[in-house]
């Protein structure tokens, strides 16, 4: 929890909410006593070190909610994640859930720039490596230029 801290607040806490320098420390979390809870002097606030975090509102250890993220970096089910921490799936999936949207929240938005090149383009879905279906309404004689622009290309 030192090294979340000091990674979150490289130049000493501050309050989430105002973002004050001025706070003191208030005791520990009582089921997590490593977790240290703070008072803001400026709002008043009560805070510790995981709120404003997607990991903040949960009672799980930071060990689990690690190996959870690093279980879905394997790309493992929700089903086998909850059988390897010992928990039941819908504490799992709560979890994956909101570490999912807290990447997602975190990813920029993506701006295309530039020249963009489609390789293919399939008209009619659903039709993928059947062009008689495609070439129907073609009659027979597209089918076979297509078979033979496939010879060609081979």
């Amino acid at each position: 929890m030192l090294r979340l801290r000091q990674h979150r607040w490289p130049d000493g806490v501050r309050c989430p909410g105002c973002g004050s320098p001025a706070v003191v420390r208030d005791g520990c979390d009582d089921t997590q006593p490593c977790r240290q809870r703070y008072r803001c002097k400026a709002c008043a606030s009560r805070f510790d070190d995981l709120t404003g975090t997607v990991l903040a509102g949960h009672h799980q250890p930071l060990r689990v909610w690690v190996l959870c993220l690093y279980f879905m970096g394997l790309n493992l089910s929700n089903q086998q994640i909850a059988k390897e921490l010992g928990l039941c799936g819908s504490d799992v999936q709560a979890m994956t859930e909101q570490l999912r949207r807290g990447l997602a929240a975190k990813t920029p938005e993506v701006t295309l720039k530039g020249e963009v090149e489609a390789d293919e383009v399939y008209v009619v879905a659903g039709h993928k490596g059947q062009p008689a279906a495609v070439a129907k309404r073609g009659g027979l004689g597209a089918v076979a230029s297509w078979q033979a622009r496939q010879d060609a290309a081979r």
